[in-house]
């Protein structure tokens, strides 16, 4: 068991606390297969238009362009590219998807078990994933676990900043009230740890077998976060 003191637990989603299968099998298919639709019908409201604006610089095609925006998008979708306008308009699609039932939000049950351990502890939770904050709580909103948001402080996405660039971890802790080394971040991508353990906070590994993910030995490596207790 590995026992850590820290003030806050920021946690990454996809292969973490919930399955990379989920995201990979359920979540970017839902989107993808209706986001020509949801453009067409929501493309001039100014949120989604914001978005579109966006991926059009990304992509290097005109704000007009449309045909050409959405074959970046989907092909971002397909190549799982975590750039943030695909990343806000999935979550407008995905939010249809949970609020009607026909999604639910996949979590490892030990994961939620440390959650709920973690918070009793009087550890703050965060959450730090390269999907939008939008689409988060949704997830957590609507799980398997049932509605988990009263258990997180705050919520994180790449508009914060890279993941893995120190300087993001750094602007969270600040935004927690902690100091790096008062944060503990779980992740299974271990960039995103090296990164984070630049920022100066404490690193958990998590390889999980179901998702692939290969251990890093720089990093604590757990398989589950039965494995891993936080204290303040």
């Amino acid at each position: 068991m590995i026992e850590l003191r820290a003030s806050a637990a920021l946690l990454d989603i996809e292969g973490t606390v919930g399955s990379i299968a989920f995201v990979r099998d359920v979540l970017f298919p839902y989107a993808d297969a209706r986001m020509d639709e949801f453009v067409a019908l929501h493309g001039s409201e100014p949120d989604v238009r914001a978005a579109l604006d966006l991926a059009a610089r990304e992509a290097g095609v005109a704000a007009l362009d449309i045909r050409g925006i959405l074959a970046a998008l989907h092909q971002w979708s397909a190549d799982d590219v975590k750039t943030t306008p695909l990343k806000t308009i999935q979550g407008m699609i995905w939010r249809n998807g949970f609020e009607s039932g026909a999604i639910v939000g996949h979590l490892y049950p030990d994961a939620v078990d440390a959650l709920r351990r973690y918070r009793s502890n009087g550890v703050l939770l965060a959450i730090y994933s390269s999907g939008s904050v939008a689409a988060q709580r949704l997830l957590f909103g609507h799980s398997v676990a049932g509605n988990l948001l009263s258990m997180f402080a705050s919520f994180y996405d790449t508009t914060t900043g890279p993941k893995l660039e120190p300087m993001s971890y750094t602007r969270i802790a600040k935004a927690l009230g902690y100091a790096p080394v008062n944060v503990a971040f779980f992740s299974d991508n271990a960039r995103e740890l090296d990164a984070a353990r630049d920022a100066g906070m404490q690193t958990v590994h998590v390889v999980r077998a179901e998702d692939g993910t290969k251990p890093d030995p720089r990093h604590p490596i757990v398989a589950t976060f039965a494995d891993v207790d936080v204290r303040p």
